[in-house]
């Protein structure tokens, strides 16, 4: 797997490169110091996923994804950062990045860039726990393009407030066994993995 490195911390970014490399199947294909460089590499080396700090000088990580994103829709990004900042992590999930995690879980990097690799959505545990919050149900987006019924759009929303499907079949009087079957058939129609990708999905459709 090859991986490109972009923080502004020179020595952050040197120890990231020893820890990913360390027996762990990556090649670090370079190190970047800023968004306006991770842009540049992005488009030099195509890295199977790119690690990107978001706050930088001259230009952020999150500007730079923007960018990057917009040229390379593919692109797989994940965020690492030692700030929690609520409006960073709503932009994060509405631009596409694949994964925001906290500097401080660094024993979760080398996995969360495996998970992200294979087109996995990382959210690190305190981040993930705090996104319903963050954002309220807007029906602006029209499920129905997706042949997605009333019933399912109630359950996609509910899945993304964090609720199992025991709590979910509780909530609307089904069976679980219902439930999954309703999870499997909205997953087919929106081809998306698992119902982490699923919730994500929808606050990025909000």
């Amino acid at each position: 797997m090859r991986v490109v490195i972009v923080d502004d911390d020179c020595l952050v970014a040197g120890a990231l490169k020893t820890i990913l490399e360390a027996g762990n199947e990556i090649q670090v294909d370079a190190v970047g110091s800023d968004g306006s460089e991770a842009i540049t590499l992005y488009r030099r080396h195509r890295p199977d996923v790119l690690l990107m700090d978001i706050r930088m000088k001259n230009m952020s990580g999150l500007d730079a994804a923007s960018t990057i994103l917009s040229e390379f829709s593919d692109a797989k990004i994940l965020l690492l950062t030692t700030f929690s900042d609520d409006e960073y992590i709503v932009r994060a999930l509405k631009l596409g990045a694949k994964g925001y995690i906290l500097k401080q879980d660094y024993n979760s990097i080398v996995a969360s860039i495996k998970s992200v690799n294979t087109g996995q959505t990382v959210f690190g545990s305190e981040i993930s726990s705090r996104i319903p919050g963050l954002l309220q149900a807007d029906k602006s987006f029209d499920y129905s393009v997706y042949e997605i019924n009333e019933r399912e759009s109630e359950i996609i929303r509910l899945i993304a407030d964090g609720l199992s499907n025991k709590e979910i079949a509780a909530e609307l009087f089904l069976s679980e066994g219902t439930v999954r079957n309703y999870l499997s058939s909205i997953l087919d129609k929106l081809q998306l993995r698992d119902r982490t990708q699923l919730a994500v999905f929808y606050y990025q459709h909000l």
